[in-house]
C-alpha cells in the first residue's frame, strides 16, 4: 500500500562511529541490520536497521563535511509528499530553509533536506514509483517501530501553521502544560495520530525532531542504555494513558527517546 502524504517513513541516523552505535541500538531497541551499497557509491555501506523482518530506519557514518561545519551525531525522519521540489518551494517560500536542494536516490526516491522556520530539520520524501508498494503500517506499540514524533520548535500555533499548509497536518487538541504552555496532538491528512510539538524552553539551544522508539519494558531498556555508554537525560514518566517514556542520548551524543506500554498488574488505563 502507498504511505498517505503526511506520514513519516523513514527514520535515518548519522553518526560519528557507526559500529558503535550499532551494538548500542540493537541492545537498546532490538534492531537486526542488513547492509547494502550506497546508490552511485559502491565502495560505501549503508545499513538498514529492521524490526523483525522489517526494515524501520538507516544508518550511515557522519559525513565529513557535514562534521567539518559543526554537524553531529542526530537523528532525521523522512515525510511523505506529493512532489519533493514543489514542497522545497513552499517552505522556502513559508519561512523555512532548504539546506540540500532535492536529489534522487537511485531506486528509491526522491529527497531534500530542509528546516522549518524555528530550525528543526526533516526530509520530505517521495518514493520512487517501483517503492510504492509495502507492507501495512505496523500495530500501534510494535516493538521496534517509532510510536511518536515530537517537535520542540516554536509556538505551537505558527508550527501547526506551517506544517499545516505544508503536509496537511491538523490540529487533534491541546494539553496544558502550565508556564511551558500548550502540548499539541496532531494528525495526518488521513486523521491518524502523529505525534505532539510544544515550544522550545529557552534553554535548549536549537529546534528539533525527536523520535520515540518503541521498547515492550522500560526498566530493562534504561538499563540497557546505562550498560551501553548511552544517557538517560529526562524520565522515566508516566504520560497520559499509562505508556513510560524517556529521553535519552546515545554514546555518540545523538538524541533519541524511548515509548513503553504500560506494566502489566499497573492498573493505568
Amino acid at each position: 500500500m502507498s504511505d498517505p502524504t503526511g506520514t513519516f517513513v523513514w527514520y535515518e541516523l548519522m553518526t560519528s562511529d557507526p559500529a558503535a552505535a550499532l551494538a548500542f541500538y540493537g541492545s537498546v531497541v532490538g534492531w537486526t541490520t542488513s547492509g547494502m551499497p550506497m546508490p552511485g557509491k559502491p565502495d560505501e555501506t549503508y545499513t538498514m536497521l529492521h524490526a523483525g523482518d522489517r526494515p524501520v530506519a538507516g544508518l550511515m557514518a557522519l559525513p565529513e563535511d557535514v562534521a567539518s561545519q559543526g554537524g553531529r551525531p542526530g537523528w532525521i525522519g523522512y515525510v511523505v509528499v506529493e512532489d519533493v521540489d514543489r514542497a522545497a518551494e513552499k517552505l522556502a517560500a513559508a519561512g523555512g530553509t532548504v539546506h540540500r536542494q532535492p536529489a534522487d536516490i537511485p531506486g528509491v526516491g526522491r529527497f531534500a533536506v530542509v528546516a522549518d522556520p524555528a530550525g528543526a530539520v526533516f526530509c520530505p520524501f517521495r518514493g520512487a514509483p517501483e517503492m510504492s508498494e509495502g507492507p501495512a503500517p505496523a500495530p500501534m506499540g510494535t516493538p521496534g517501530h517509532v510510536g511518536w514524533h515530537e517537535l520542540m520548535g516554536g509556538e505551537v500555533d505558527d508550527s501547526l501553521a506551517f506544517y499545516g499548509g505544508l503536509l496537511g497536518w491538523t490540529k487533534e487538541h491541546d494539553m496544558d502544560m502550565g508556564p511551558m504552555g500548550a502540548y499539541r496532538l496532531f494528525a495526518g491528512p488521513d486523521g491518524q495520530m502523529i505525534g505532539g510539538m510544544m515550544r522550545r524552553p529557552s534553554e535548549v539551544p536549537q529546534s528539533f525532531w525527536l523520535y520515540y522508539f518503541n521498547v515492550p519494558a522500560m526498566d530493562a531498556a534504561i538499563e540497557k542504555v546505562k550498560a551501553g555508554g548511552g544517557q538517560v537525560i529526562n524520565g522515566p514518566m508516566e504520560v497520559p494513558g499509562g505508556s513510560t517514556i524517556i529521553q535519552a542520548l546515545d554514546p555518540q551524543g545523538a538524541m533519541f527517546a524511548l515509548v513503553a506500554p504500560p506494566a502489566q498488574g499497573s492498573g493505568a488505563q
